[in-house]
């Protein structure tokens, strides 16, 4: 597991429904080791409520939802 994350915020995301968008936005940036501030910046949300969504505690929605697609493709493609 990447050592930029709390072993709290990880171990929330690794127990948390992979079905969810954002728990899976979470398992990615994990993964990657890409902070909180830039997909906060990115979906126009404050860090908090990115900490939720990876925890699966907040589901996101409307615009920061379509921007959380478009984000995670990138990041799926980069891997690749």
């Amino acid at each position: 597991m990447s050592s930029g994350y709390s072993l709290r915020i990880q171990e929330a995301n690794a127990k948390a429904s992979k079905h969810k968008l954002g728990v899976r936005l979470g398992r990615l940036c994990i993964a990657q080791d890409i902070p909180v501030a830039v997909v906060a910046k990115c979906t126009g949300v404050t860090r908090q409520t990115v900490y939720n969504w990876f925890c699966g505690t907040s589901i996101p929605q409307g615009t920061p939802a379509a921007l959380i697609a478009v984000y995670m493709a990138s990041l799926e493609s980069s891997v690749s």
